[in-house]
């Protein structure tokens, strides 16, 4: 055979092997692209073996794992379906049996006051505090008054004492916080927020005297048969001195101060937080976020007096390093435990000094101002939360807003109603015709739900924060802390949703109790949507943020008296740990 011929054999035989070449050649080249293509969507994280509850749907659905990349959900699933997602950079997270819920938005707290709360004087009463009379009250602010302490402000200052629970029954005065000192000046905070109590150090320093008339909307408390001011201030009487006792002086104690605050926030689950009513604040809360401090989202509503703030780069719905306004806040009565609360029936027992037919009173007394501060939020599309207690600021709530949506039409605009203690069944319909949410306020159940029925009595008290009406009659519910009115704890919120038990272990309104789940959407996808923000937060998604927190039991198969002793053990927001329980022991 001439060299010739071997070479045309030779071809022959490439030429036969030559389709399987090209298929190998082929499935090669497809395999290299397809891990390119998979190397896009490698997870950063993966969470794995735990109860992983999604919060969509009406029912709780579980998944098996969770993939997150840069900062957002990419994908939910069974464990074999997600762990294709996995690469060598990849951080496997095993939840060891653990719950995994979204991310926890508070549907109406004050963000601000947890600085305060956290670097204070605690003067909460039993389980959040020790304060039981005001000889309890008086030692812990004195044990507080160190130096250091009292450099932060310039004052001495405790947040929380309650009267329903101090053994005296009644409020401090100065000359109970006298006793503690003389030399400087003393602010402590009601648990309600509407009122405060100065000593006499104090009360000089602001410049209330006996010559000093009650202002719109508040009450200076006198001594009796007198004038001269025994320290107890209500409403608009205390609101403007608050800041002044609670607000470090110096830019370093005011980062500080906040950064406590923070601390505390993400310690409960929040990766969303709430400031429900900013004044001069924002301006505090703007020049900390422009520094980057916080590392979860903060929202303000700004006081309505205060509007011009909606006209800069902050009101938006959009995050500029993790803060932005989300509209209006207006106040239109007061606290029903504190008895400010504006009634359409009288209390039956009223504060000191006050008349038999005593209802509580309005905060803005004119209609017609009320309706212009609708009109105003209405005209230019922003969202507004209404504090609104009793039911007659409640009315008073509606008709305004009747006025308003008259001229400017009922849109989406999400406005809300917040706390309504005792709300009615037929202002609940209202509510539903305006498209208002209604943010109750169900902690009030334990914390004050054996005060509420000495006041209003037992069957009107059975009525308060009625959850449960509100959602069979359609309305958009979500609950809420108030924090710093309670602690931020967003577990004990969920636990009186579901058992509405008191302090005396009676239960408040057994047929207006939410299931687990449907509180757990309260502080989840329902809270989202009240902030505009269900199309980013809320449910474990593919495409939303990765908000997430992991807690150390189910609030979903638990007995509902293990609820409130859930802790959480981390925080993550947008894929980054901000809370780790462990390394906090």
């Amino acid at each position: 055979m001439n060299c010739s011929q071997k070479k045309t054999i030779m071809t022959v035989k490439l030429l036969k092997y030559l389709p399987l070449v090209f298929a190998f050649t082929l499935v090669v080249n497809c395999k290299h692209e397809a891990k390119k293509t998979d190397s896009k969507n490698v997870a950063t994280t993966i969470f794995y073996n735990g109860d992983i509850v999604t919060m969509e749907g009406d029912t709780a659905n579980y998944v098996e794992a969770i993939a997150i990349k840069d900062g957002v959900i990419s994908k939910v699933g069974t464990e074999n379906e997600v762990m294709t997602f996995k690469g060598d950079a990849t951080t496997l997270i095993d939840l060891e049996g653990k719950t995994m819920f979204p991310g926890f938005i508070d549907a109406h707290a004050h963000f601000f006051g947890f600085g305060p709360q956290a670097s204070g004087a605690n003067l909460l009463p039993p389980p959040d505090g020790g304060i039981q009379s005001i000889d309890d009250l008086i030692s812990e602010l004195s044990s507080w008054a160190t130096p250091e302490n009292i450099q932060l402000t310039g004052w001495i200052y405790g947040l929380g004492f309650d009267d329903s629970q101090l053994a005296e029954k009644r409020f401090p005065t100065k000359a109970d916080l006298d006793k503690v000192s003389a030399e400087h000046p003393i602010l402590i905070l009601h648990i309600s927020a509407h009122f405060c109590v100065m000593n006499s150090k104090a009360l000089e320093l602001v410049g209330i005297t006996k010559d000093t008339p009650n202002p719109e909307g508040g009450i200076i408390r006198r001594m009796p048969n007198g004038k001269e001011p025994n320290g107890v201030l209500e409403e608009m009487a205390a609101i403007p001195y608050i800041a002044k006792a609670i607000t470090p002086k110096t830019p370093e104690n005011l980062a500080k101060q906040a950064i406590a605050g923070l601390e505390m926030a993400k310690s409960y689950g929040y990766t969303t937080a709430q400031e429900g009513k900013a004044m001069e604040q924002h301006e505090l809360l703007a020049a900390f976020a422009e520094k980057g401090l916080f590392d979860i989202d903060i929202v303000s509503y700004v006081d309505h007096t205060k509007s011009d703030y909606l006209k800069t780069k902050w009101y938006s719905k959009t995050y500029t390093n993790n803060y932005r306004i989300g509209g209006l806040k207006i106040t239109l009565d007061g606290s029903p435990q504190g008895r400010t609360a504006w009634r359409t029936q009288p209390y039956l027992i009223p504060p000191d000094g006050a008349p038999k037919d005593y209802k509580g009173y309005p905060a803005i007394p004119n209609i017609e101002d009320v309706a212009n501060v609708y009109r105003m939020a209405f005209k230019n599309n922003w969202q507004i939360l209404s504090h609104a207690n009793g039911d007659a600021a409640v009315d008073q709530m509606i008709e305004a807003m009747r006025i308003a949506s008259n001229e400017y039409g009922i849109k989406d605009r999400r406005n809300v109603m917040i706390h309504g203690q005792y709300v009615r069944e037929d202002q609940l319909d209202s509510l539903k015709q305006l498209n208002v949410i209604a943010s109750l306020f169900p902690l009030h159940t334990f914390y004050w739900g054996d005060w509420h029925e000495q006041l209003i009595g037992e069957e009107l008290g059975q009525k308060i924060s009625p959850t449960r009406t509100a959602l069979n009659k359609g309305v958009k519910l979500t609950i809420h802390t108030d924090a710093p009115v309670a602690l931020p704890n967003l577990m004990r919120m969920v636990w009186t949703a579901v058992s509405r038990t008191s302090r005396s272990g009676k239960i408040i309104g057994q047929n207006e109790r939410l299931t687990a789940y449907e509180a757990m959407k309260c502080l989840t996808e329902w809270s989202a949507y009240q902030h505009f923000e269900d199309d980013k937060k809320g449910t474990l998604t593919e495409g939303k943020l990765a908000d997430l927190v992991i807690l150390s039991n189910n609030p979903l198969k638990v007995e509902t008296e293990a609820i409130k002793d859930i802790e959480v053990l981390k925080t993550i927001k947008e894929g980054n740990v901000v809370f780790d329980r462990s390394l906090k022991k």
